[in-house]
């Protein structure tokens, strides 16, 4: 009993200090972790590729407004065979063209209203023209006045009933990260430079979100209205020094 006390009392002392050794260890161990780490630059680097839209979807509502049902739906029927041969005219196909839904309003069937009603019925369709031939599609809609003239009403819920779009951006992705990456290490060779440093491998990589702007951008500019875009990318990368 007494030899196992002594034991206890011999040990006790070097357990205290071996841990009293390890407690002093591990910050310095961690301190200089931490100084290692920070031994990087981050930089960015831009990159920036103009491109065309390859495709272009015209949204065509328009409405008919009588008191008389099939006469309004007769009316309807005629602005969209006047929509279909103008597009036709201008040298879309039938696979380019979608007639959408009809949407009937009764106007004494809304139990809200509260003036006396003029027109009982609203009808309203929307076709689309989905088109690659991208400039032909802005031309025709350059030429809607031909379509009020023939007595077409268009609703003018959507300010803007076209839209541009860019469908290649995978097919440019791999060039452009490229063009970002060598952006940013030029980046990163002049901050070593001036630290007297040498760049070395990439610690941490963030290829960043893709953009795509318009081309000609100005106060309330949206890419959707441009033809002509430009594709942005920054990535952020790490780099470590020597």
């Amino acid at each position: 009993m007494q030899q196992s006390l002594s034991e206890k009392r011999f040990l006790g002392p070097i357990i205290l200090a071996l841990g009293l050794f390890f407690a002093g260890l591990l910050p310095g161990y961690f301190y200089y972790s931490s100084k290692f780490d920070n031994n990087t630059v981050t930089v960015k680097g831009l990159a920036e590729q103009d491109v065309v839209s390859d495709l272009a979807i015209w949204k065509i509502k328009f409405v008919a407004t009588g008191n008389d049902l099939v006469a309004t739906k007769s009316s309807i029927e005629q602005q969209t065979n006047a929509i279909v041969a103008f597009l036709k005219d201008n040298g879309f196909e039938d696979a380019e063209i979608e007639s959408g839904q009809l949407e009937t309003h009764d106007v004494m069937a809304d139990a809200y209203r509260s003036e006396p009603v003029n027109t009982r019925f609203i009808l309203t369709k929307t076709m689309f023209l989905r088109s690659t031939k991208v400039n032909d599609v802005a031309s025709a809609f350059a030429k809607t006045g031909d379509l009020i003239n023939q007595g077409v009403v268009f609703d003018n819920e959507y300010m803007f009933p076209v839209s541009y779009i860019f469908t290649g951006l995978n097919a440019i992705k791999p060039q452009m990260l490229e063009l970002a990456t060598k952006n940013a290490h030029e980046a990163a060779l002049e901050f070593a430079k001036s630290s007297n440093s040498h760049v070395g491998k990439i610690h941490k990589a963030n290829q960043g979100v893709f953009s795509i702007l318009p081309r000609d951008e100005t106060n309330m500019s949206d890419a959707s209205q441009q033809i002509n875009k430009k594709v942005r990318v920054v990535s952020t990368i790490e780099y470590y020094l020597d």
